[in-house]
């Protein structure tokens, strides 16, 4: 789209999990679509970049969670793409460093912890995911540590009936050619407008008017699939305002969470061979630590991991930094003479990312509500999806699969006594039912 006048079905805003999905769906059903994407690429959050080591790594999402039931599984065995199953050994981590006895002690009081979290999600008051905290347990550090690599925030910035409402089924595997290029994959031929920001929905005509950078286009409706802290921040606004849309985003800001990649070259891959695919904590005893993947797939990587407070200060640190603090704790586990077999290859800045500005969302105490207010269409035109708007399944890819597809659903089920109003007016055939 290099100029105005283009006239659509349906426009769909983000060509990330969601708006893939969406259009997918849409395209299927016959309808004339446009999907516009501020990035010069497909996939939003997901994005797979190479290494030059013969295999690529993921920048953003990861693990096929919830596998079994995750659409994005069924989609990568169709398009061909190798899945591994081997499962997480995350119930480990605690067991390395302390022993078995530590690792039953860990287990009984995060379940105690999840428990809590599962009452409070069903407390008539929505309270800070904190106080489900034990001030008695010696685990609250690594506790603290998990919030910031699920939520990308600590405890007392989440919300404990938003957390308490994540419905996982405990499957999570991975795909070897990456998340991000499969979802990529998923949307080859769609038609994308790339290099195009979405400036302006004007919902207030009979058509929907979509003001971009390199243009105008109009729709008879639109579904918006942007994170949650770019609407927040109005750098796309509404006409008429829609004030409850933007205070559900701001109830839903993008948590923080960024990886490092560092090359093992061959010595230290051959000390750390026992650890093929083994995850490790940095540290138990603090909030601000990393968690690890040493030799995924058997690669020479070492993939470290961090959420909250600690990823912000890191990624302004840039790759350097990143790889300088992973370094470091890596030292603490396997001693110094692991420093010199490590070197970067890559490192994510998701809240520094100019159409993003986080990397997935959490609810605000109080605010875990804001996902279906988010989620609700307006007018019967104007529809939502991503990862924010799943009370289930916020955070994953398959949440965005999800409601995106849904959000399409809903778009033509709306459209359809419209189309066969304008049918009528042209003379032409109505529209089949089911289309």
């Amino acid at each position: 789209m290099t100029e105005s006048g283009g006239e659509f079905d349906v426009v769909v805003v983000g060509a990330g999990a969601a708006g893939i999905a969406a259009a997918k769906h849409l395209v299927a059903s016959g309808l004339a679509i446009k999907v516009i994407e501020a990035r010069d690429r497909p996939g939003g959050r997901a994005h797979t970049v190479p290494t030059g080591l013969g295999f690529a790594v993921d920048l953003g999402c990861e693990w096929l969670h919830s596998a079994d039931i995750n659409p994005w599984t069924r989609i990568a065995r169709t398009l061909g793409f190798t899945i591994d199953e081997t499962a997480p050994d995350w119930g480990r981590r605690v067991a390395w460093f302390e022993g078995d006895a530590a690792q039953r002690e860990w287990q009984a009081a995060m379940e105690a912890f999840y428990a809590r979290l599962d009452r409070a999600a069903g407390d008539p008051v929505d309270r800070p995911a904190s106080s489900c905290l034990d001030p008695r347990s010696r685990w609250n550090a690594l506790l603290g540590a998990i919030s910031n690599w699920a939520n990308g925030a600590e405890l007392d910035k989440v919300s404990a009936r938003d957390y308490g409402r994540y419905e996982p089924t405990y499957v999570n595997w991975r795909v070897i050619e990456g998340y991000g290029t499969l979802i990529a994959r998923h949307g080859d031929g769609l038609p994308v407008a790339y290099g195009t920001v979405v400036e302006r929905i004007d919902h207030s005509g009979r058509r929907i008017r979509i003001v971009t950078n390199r243009g105008e286009l109009t729709a008879r409706a639109a579904i918006v699939t942007l994170p949650t802290a770019i609407i927040a921040a109005e750098r796309m606004t509404f006409s008429p305002p829609l004030p409850d849309k933007i205070a559900a985003a701001a109830g839903l800001p993008l948590g923080n969470v960024n990886k490092v990649f560092l090359r093992l070259d061959q010595a230290g891959a051959e000390e750390l061979a026992p650890q093929s695919d083994r995850h490790l904590v940095g540290a138990l005893d603090r909030v601000k630590t990393g968690s690890y993947q040493i030799r995924p797939h058997g690669w020479p990587v070492v993939s470290g991991f961090f959420g909250g407070e600690l990823s912000a200060e890191l990624e302004r640190e840039g790759l350097g930094g990143m790889a300088a603090f992973a370094t470091s704790e890596l030292s603490g586990i396997f001693g110094s003479g692991i420093r010199p077999h490590l070197s970067p290859i890559a490192a994510s800045s998701w809240g520094l990312d100019a159409f993003a500005h986080g990397s997935y969302s959490m609810a605000l105490p109080g605010h875990a509500d804001d996902r279906a207010t988010l989620a609700a269409p307006v007018d019967g035109r104007l529809f939502f999806a991503g990862e924010a708007c799943s009370i289930a399944h916020f955070g994953t890819a398959h949440g965005a699969y999800l409601t995106g597809e849904a959000a399409a659903v809903a778009a033509i089920e709306a459209l359809k006594p419209t189309a066969e109003r304008e049918a009528a007016w042209r003379g032409a055939p109505p529209i089949p039912a089911g289309t």
